[in-house]
């Protein structure tokens, strides 16, 4: 007989049964539901449900699964539909009809949501720490090329040369807003919902704040209906996940892109690079084109979760068991790009030459130049005028900004309607002033602002992005915490 069949007389059919079935997705809350039906234990034992003897011969039964679950140990039957219901029916093998007594004051209906806060829980800390380590990756890379310039670009085109670190580090400024979105989006979860029973709350007294203690939650929520059917965790942590995936998606582009010969700025390391069955001359950057892709499957899994609940009444629904499989994929495939990204970052070889070479290409000093001219009294758009005439003309003959001559200087600055520009025209040594500042070098360490490219501001930022990161305990012991999950 099912556990819910008392009041069932003919069988399933087993379309339905295998349609309903959970368990090949929600096996993995195992180790969570096992805790959470040890606190469940104690709360019944508190509230003079169970007796001594009772209680710990209950939860006796609970740690042998759990060992049996962390070894590999047991067989998942489809017939008892998910989670909760197989391993009742395991603990029943083991103590015997005493496993009746687990479930009293309890519903699958607050059990499932205890288990997938406890066990985002879980995935949000391993998360941060991946997070982290990327951060790392990234921040070596810089650290490693930190005089390594790169024309920095909008619109895909040339701008203005930047730093490479700094470049980098606009890539740590993003994961470290997603490590705090996860950490809020962990603060919100850590609500513990046992005790809420299936709708109405559970009609036995027990201390819900006691057992929300034992299970390292916050507090316990305070309305049950909302309690079974708030899945608002699941929808934060996603979008906060979707977000991650699209910072992962963008550096992975780039990756892509700088790969290629074309701009030959990088080189990926053949442990995370790929060749073709056919074509003998390729390498690939495989990795970074499947984070790429994935991203859109993270945001599909947000979609959907939000899909799912627009149009449920209160309180639980049957529909709710569509969110698990979307939070657990979601968070395995933001682990995995993590990981793949981490490590691929780690191998990357920088042609700080082919970078350099380009750094001034487009004219990308001209802003530089510009910003010189408003120092000497220039209004900035007259500024910009007689800068961009000068470019114009020096594109005909393919000529850097540097290269330009005084007598092209004095005829656009005599040209500008700006009297001051039109009294600069004759100063003989101006020419020369603003050759110098359409250099590279010169170009860079204007911008000598908190943020900005200047040397030593980004000398700042990474020492700054070092300290942050070597503070943080959990990039240390991620693997400890993995192993433990």
């Amino acid at each position: 007989m099912k556990m819910w069949g008392g009041r069932f007389e003919g069988e399933t059919d087993p379309r339905a049964a295998d349609f309903g079935r959970s368990i090949e997705v929600d096996q993995a809350l195992a180790t969570d539901d096992l805790r959470g039906s040890i606190a469940h234990v104690h709360g019944l034992a508190g509230a003079g449900i169970l007796t001594t003897d009772e209680a710990e011969t209950l939860i006796g039964g609970l740690r042998a699964l759990l060992a049996d679950v962390e070894s590999r140990a047991i067989a998942w039957d489809p017939a008892l539909e998910d989670v909760h219901l197989n391993l009742e029916a395991a603990l029943e093998r083991k103590i015997g009809p005493l496993a009746g007594k687990l479930h009293t004051g309890r519903s699958r209906n607050d059990q499932v949501a205890t288990d997938l806060r406890l066990w985002l829980r879980r995935a949000i800390d391993r998360l941060d720490a991946a997070i982290a380590e990327l951060e790392l990756a990234l921040l070596e890379l810089a650290e490693r090329n930190k005089d390594a310039v790169l024309a920095g670009t909008t619109h895909l085109q040339p701008a203005q040369p930047v730093l490479l670190a700094h470049h980098l580090l606009a890539y740590v400024e993003m994961l470290d807003r997603d490590r705090g979105r996860m950490a809020d989006a962990r603060r919100r979860a850590n609500v513990s919902p046992l005790g809420s029973g299936a709708v109405a709350g559970a009609g036995f007294p027990i201390d819900r704040e006691a057992v929300a203690r034992e299970l390292e939650f916050d507090s316990a929520s305070a309305n049950s209906i909302d309690a079974v059917s708030d899945r608002d965790f699941v929808v934060e942590f996603l979008a906060a996940a979707s977000l991650a995936m699209v910072h992962l998606s963008r550096l992975a582009e780039e990756i892509a892109w700088w790969s290629n010969p074309a701009f030959g700025f990088l080189r990926v390391g053949e442990a995370f690079a790929t060749g073709s069955s056919m074509m003998p001359n390729k390498r690939n950057p495989d990795p970074a084109e499947l984070v790429r892709a994935r991203s859109a499957g993270v945001i599909g899994h947000l979609t959907a979760t939000l899909t799912v609940l627009k149009g449920l009444p209160l309180a639980y629904q049957r529909d709710l068991q569509e969110t698990v499989p979307r939070l657990i994929e979601g968070a395995a495939t933001l682990e995995a790009s993590l990981d793949v990204l981490a490590g691929l970052v780690g191998t990357l070889e920088i042609d700080r030459d082919r970078m350099e070479a380009l750094a001034a290409a487009g004219y990308t000093t001209a802003t530089a130049v510009s910003d010189a001219l408003v120092e000497r009294g220039v209004p900035f758009r007259a500024a910009h005028g007689i800068v961009g005439s000068v470019v114009k003309e020096l594109e005909r003959d393919a000529r850097p900004l540097d290269d330009a001559d005084d007598a092209l200087w004095a005829r656009q600055l005599a040209a500008s309607p700006d009297l001051t520009a039109q009294k600069l025209a004759a100063e003989p040594d101006l020419p020369a002033l603003l050759r110098r500042c359409a250099g590279v070098e010169s170009a860079l360490a204007r911008p000598d602002v908190v943020g900005g490219t200047a040397p030593r501001r980004v000398a700042a930022a990474l020492a700054e992005a070092r300290r942050r990161l070597d503070s943080s305990a959990r990039v240390d012991d991620r693997q400890d915490r993995s192993a433990s999950a």
